[in-house]
């Protein structure tokens, strides 16, 4: 699901380059027999009228672009799936467009790096990668896990550490009857970062992202196909709900 659109000088994912990028900010959906699961939940309601008033000095950084219809309740209610029924969130990590759309599932559980929840509770480490609390601390139901995670124990959802471009980011394996799909969120913002290892300009941990992206790599020559985080013209290739990623 597309929960609206950012833009940004192309040097914020990509090192050196000059330019702007327009990416997507996704989310997904998947329907376990045992209970739906998002990975991501996307941007703030507020970000479509007040956007400074949202996402504050990062409004120097990113133009939104984010029109009515376009958050995680809305995408969800046009699929005919009622939002409180969501059974867990998974977050890839804090930032305001990855955790901005939590508020709006209000009875799902949280499924996070215990590495990340404890950076977004800390004062340097909260001004340092630019989390803002007000995304992520609405009273959920929390649950922080150390490195892989399976969610229903069967292999179908499995949570991957990727650490890096934040202190614990995830990304996340789904194991779909076509084969392993893998969700590598900000691991891997672009096609080229992962075809190039050509890291972002901003970052946490540049060593643990690369090792991020070479692990990404490595699954990917074992046959698992990766949905990058913020790829335009991959994003383009993608069917859009309601038709299903298979």
């Amino acid at each position: 699901m597309t929960c609206g659109w950012l833009s940004s000088d192309l040097d914020m994912m990509l090192a050196g380059k000059l330019g702007k990028i327009h990416f997507p900010v996704p989310a997904y959906l998947i329907d376990h027999p045992r209970g739906l699961v998002l990975f991501d939940t996307g941007l703030h309601p507020q970000c479509q009228h007040d956007v400074r008033g949202r996402i504050g000095f990062l409004a120097d950084f990113f133009q939104v672009h984010f029109r009515a219809g376009e958050d995680i309740r809305s995408r969800l209610e046009a699929l005919d799936v009622d939002a409180d029924k969501i059974r867990y969130v998974v977050n890839s990590h804090l930032h305001f467009d990855h955790t901005g759309g939590n508020v709006m599932v209000p009875n799902a559980k949280i499924i996070i790096q215990k590495k990340e929840w404890d950076a977004g509770h800390t004062p340097e480490f909260i001004k340092e990668n630019g989390y803002m609390m007000k995304d992520y601390d609405h009273g959920h139901l929390i649950q922080k896990v150390n490195g892989e995670h399976d969610l229903f124990g069967d292999g179908r959802i499995v949570t991957i550490p990727t650490f890096g471009h934040t202190p614990g980011h995830q990304s996340l394996k789904v194991r779909l009857d076509s084969g392993d799909v893998i969700l590598s969120a900000d691991a891997c913002y672009l096609k080229e970062t992962l075809t190039n290892l050509h890291l972002p300009r901003l970052v946490h941990n540049r060593g643990e992202m690369l090792n991020s992206i070479l692990l990404l790599r490595k699954l990917q020559r074992a046959g698992a196909k990766i949905i990058y985080g913020h790829d335009p013209a991959f994003w383009a290739t993608l069917p859009q709900a309601p038709e299903c990623v298979v």
